[in-house]
């Protein structure tokens, strides 16, 4: 494995562009060797590699070549001129170099981390890498022992990143983490900052957990209309008006945490009336979604209520929102409405963008993945239920939100469904058809991701009367799909769960 180099001629013709290292398969396959020709004509050069004449490309002084492929074990590369061409020497100048190639990849051993339950625990590696020299995640790496075992301890669990091992050709084999936080089937409700605050509903909610009816509460952080519910110290959100204080968050945090209970932080991203209206006014247009001739695009949330999901400040924004809320102590972040909205795509535009919607609410996603996560919560993101069968309707394409979500919540209000839909009669008075159903494409379109299902069920009435048993329907359709957990949704706050959800 070692590199040699012979000058048969102490003058003219020098080779770059061959590392001064063992070679492995990727080095080999992008390897440029330029070999310059000096004072000699470089047309005159010829190359040989192990003996046999290969090709070179003239440029200016030099003779480029590129060997491609080379399979294992010591190569020798010649250059130079043919004596033919300076009759006055018996050997014209000439360089060689002798180097090894290692193809074979190491091999990678990884045993997924188990019983992680939070962002917040460190997590330990361990596995083998046969015959390679490093193994690294992220930035952070490791040196493997003689046998190939090796541990790296993470700040946090990484899953969706690669375990990489390389070898000292730099031959590398890469493998995902696909563990996913564990945690017991979510049993949610929904409460707005509002809600929060009023003694009986508050009450109301802490009466379910008591009970064991619910193990989880979803508390508003930002609402549908922009609003911040407790005293954010973000500045953005407290330049432009949002900060409400509605509620106390870190006593709420404290109250549920005592309790057991875990709190997942709602923030609704681009519906967003308040922000929309303090950008538009204080000369920042290109925050807001606009139609063709640059005017505010109107919906049926109002005549400027969604914000711009392509521009830079306007994601920031939401990010900063939810590491705040994740370094509080909120154990998970929803976000919700995270689309475009609702209309014809050709009425609206999106100031900044270079891609398509539904690509750009991923790559939100994944640009606020890694704050949530090192902040220590659970990132996941409110979908429409027909987003399984109609991605581009509003821009959320299932398998590209799921790689970077602990997990996917569809909104299966049987309501909201039109007859038909998944076979299903009437959907509205067929509570556990419906719900089952949908679930089962949506648990085809996370398949190869570490993203779980946990639906959004309904407790309110609309067109039908619901109650504890349509509710139940709903919850034990869940349960039925194997799917980890559910929330409930009131707009009253007011819920007909009657007992454990088990």
């Amino acid at each position: 494995m070692t590199l040699s180099w012979v000058r048969t001629e102490p003058r003219g013709l020098t080779v770059t562009g061959l590392p001064n290292s063992l070679v492995g398969a990727a080095t080999m396959s992008a390897m440029t060797l330029r070999v310059d020709a000096g004072e000699y004509d470089p047309a005159a050069l010829r190359l040989e590699l192990d003996g046999q004449p290969v090709a070179g490309a003239v440029d200016g002084t030099t003779v480029v070549y590129r060997p491609g492929a080379l399979p294992d074990g010591e190569h020798k590369f010649t250059a130079e001129i043919p004596p033919s061409f300076l009759g006055f020497l018996r050997t014209g100048p000439g360089v060689s170099k002798t180097f090894t190639v290692d193809n074979e990849a190491p091999t990678l051993e990884l045993t997924q981390p188990t019983g992680v339950t939070s962002y917040r625990q460190p997590v330990t590696l361990r596995g083998k890498a046969k015959d390679a020299e490093r193994v690294s995640v992220g930035n952070l790496s490791a040196t493997p022992a003689d046998d190939g075992s090796f541990e790296i301890t993470l700040p946090r669990a990484q899953t969706g990143a690669q375990v990489v091992a390389v070898d000292a050709a730099g031959n590398q084999t890469a493998q995902p983490i696909t563990s996913a936080i564990e945690q017991p089937p979510i049993k949610a409700v929904h409460v707005t900052a509002y809600g929060w605050s009023d003694d009986g509903l508050r009450e109301d909610v802490l009466s379910m957990a008591r009970d064991g009816r619910i193990n989880t509460v979803q508390l508003d952080i930002k609402d549908e209309d922009g609003e911040v519910g407790y005293d954010s110290q973000v500045p953005l959100a407290r330049e432009s008006g949002a900060v409400m204080r509605i509620y106390d968050a870190p006593a709420a945090l404290r109250q549920l945490h005592d309790m057991g209970i875990r709190v997942v932080g709602r923030i609704v991203a681009f519906r967003d009336k308040t922000m929309a209206e303090w950008a538009w006014q204080a000369g920042h247009q290109d925050w807001v979604v606009q139609t063709p001739s640059g005017e505010p695009y109107s919906s049926r949330y109002g005549p400027i209520a969604f914000t711009n999901f392509a521009n830079a400040e306007i994601r920031r924004y939401n990010i900063d929102l939810a590491v705040e809320a994740a370094k509080l102590g909120f154990d998970g972040i929803m976000y919700d409405y995270i689309r475009r909205p609702d209309g014809a795509l050709s009425q609206m535009h999106f100031p900044g963008s270079t891609t398509s919607p539904t690509v750009s609410i991923a790559e939100f996603l994944h640009e606020s993945r890694d704050p949530v996560r090192d902040a220590g919560a659970e990132q996941s993101a409110a979908v429409f239920g027909v987003a399984a069968t109609r991605p581009d309707e509003i821009a959320q394409d299932i398998p590209m939100m799921a790689k970077y979500v602990d997990y996917i919540a569809p909104m299966l209000y049987p309501s909201h469904w039109n007859a038909g839909e998944y076979g299903v009669a009437n959907p509205n008075s067929q509570p556990y058809d419906i719900v089952f159903r949908s679930l089962q494409d949506f648990r085809t379109q996370t398949q190869g991701t570490a993203a779980k299902i946990v639906p959004w069920l309904q407790d309110f009435s609309l067109g039908v009367s619901y109650g504890s048993g349509e509710v139940r329907a709903q919850i034990d359709a869940a349960n039925d799909a194997k799917v980890n957990g559910f929330f409930l949704w009131s707009p009253t706050v007011h819920y007909s769960l009657a007992g454990p959800a088990d």
